[in-house]
């Protein structure tokens, strides 16, 4: 598609703040008003379609398509999404770890374990350890209160939870990179910790590594969009 547009601008909009093209407020994809809850998310969002050049390039809207997301699919039913974000709660990659002894157990132990105590410590909950891959469940007072942590998240938030948690197979990797003081890369090393180990002992294959790049990627775009949605939420 050809550039059609000379101008992208946020501006304010009923409920919130949204993209403007040639003084016309943009849609989703769902063809619902793209209005977001922070002046910091529209010029951001602004500034994907201020970069495009003579011809539109759809993957680089990276936070657009969260936006949509979020307006179309997660504002429609939040339960449905808050209830497939807890399964990764109840197989939380944090949570499986290698036999006591072994050098990649200690690792583990060395970068998860911290994530888990503040996870327990901040909810209010207790994760079960697991070592090895059979499945045990996790309390179901745990998943209680992770369930209520979850519906006191808006949309926005849920649509980028929704990108960290799947990366990362776990909810407590993506709950940690919503809060305002994460440190996404930190949070990028544990979550791609077993990938990293398999990498140093097997050797490192390009296609792999430009793989784990783009994953990396949309970790750090996750948290990027969720902080700038943010912003909003602390200014009412």
């Amino acid at each position: 598609m050809k550039r059609f547009y000379k101008e992208a601008t946020a501006a304010p909009a009923q409920g919130g703040w949204q993209v403007q093209l040639d003084g016309r407020g943009v849609k989703t994809a769902g063809g619902n008003q793209q209005v977001v809850p922070s002046e910091a998310l529209a010029s951001t969002l602004a500034a994907e379609w201020a970069a495009q050049e003579e011809t539109i390039v759809p993957a680089s809207f990276v936070l657009r398509d969260l936006a949509d997301y979020a307006i179309d699919v997660v504002a429609a039913d939040p339960a449905e999404l808050r209830t497939t974000l807890l399964r990764f709660a109840e197989t939380d990659t944090l949570c499986y770890r290698a036999e006591p002894g072994e050098p990649l157990h200690a690792r583990q132990l060395e970068r998860w374990e911290p994530l888990l105590s503040v996870a327990e410590a901040r909810d209010g909950v207790q994760f079960e350890r697991i070592s090895g891959v059979i499945h045990r469940a996790q309390p179901p007072e745990t998943l209680a209160r992770l369930a209520q942590r979850l519906e006191r998240l808006d949309p926005l938030a849920l649509a980028a939870l929704n990108t960290l948690a799947s990366l990362a197979a776990s909810l407590v990797i993506g709950l940690a990179a919503l809060e305002p003081d994460a440190d996404a890369g930190a949070l990028w090393i544990a979550a791609e910790l077993e990938e990293e180990w398999q990498a140093e002992l097997w050797g490192r294959d390009a296609e792999a590594e430009e793989r784990r790049a783009r994953r990396a990627a949309a970790f750090a775009n996750a948290v990027r969009f969720a902080a700038l949605a943010r912003l909003g939420a602390r200014n009412d």
